[in-house]
């Protein structure tokens, strides 16, 4: 681990806290809170609201997949590369249902780093032991330094 990564330093001073002063304004309106931050690693804590449900009052596809997302991206981030990435996929399966005020864990590994791509995986995880989904994506290196960005 890069203890001078400013990246994973920023990050590491919103443990505990609500997320919904960030850079996403997606992630904001989701309000997680970050639990765990490493290199590679990540985890954020979201209870599922009734604006986050389908008309069958079961946690969205479309939201589900905006957590994971989200959490990979922040975790993406954490890894300090110079220049933003941004995902050319996200494959999800979902697993099973989510309900409102059901507390969730998103959690990211970093699979595979290489110069243009990044490999991650994630999952969501329902009152500590049910999986909810799953899902993996690549991240790809544009050409916007992270330098030049304002956060």
């Amino acid at each position: 681990m890069n203890e001078l990564n400013p990246y994973l330093l920023q990050l590491r001073k919103l443990i505990g806290k609500k997320l919904d002063q960030t850079p996403s304004k997606a992630g904001n309106w989701l309000a997680g809170n970050l639990l765990e931050v490493e290199e590679g690693e990540i985890k954020v804590a979201y209870t599922v609201s009734s604006e986050m449900c389908n008309p069958a009052k079961i946690l969205h596809g479309g939201v589900a997949s905006l957590m994971m997302d989200e959490v990979i991206g922040m975790g993406n981030f954490a890894t300090g590369p110079a220049y933003l990435m941004t995902s050319i996929n996200l494959n999800v399966d979902f697993l099973s249902t989510a309900q409102i005020g059901d507390k969730l864990e998103v959690s990211a590994k970093l699979v595979r780093s290489g110069v243009n791509l990044n490999h991650w995986e994630a999952v969501i995880i329902k009152n500590s032991d049910k999986l909810v989904a799953k899902a993996t994506s690549n991240m790809i290196k544009t050409h916007q330094k992270l330098s030049e960005l304002k956060f």
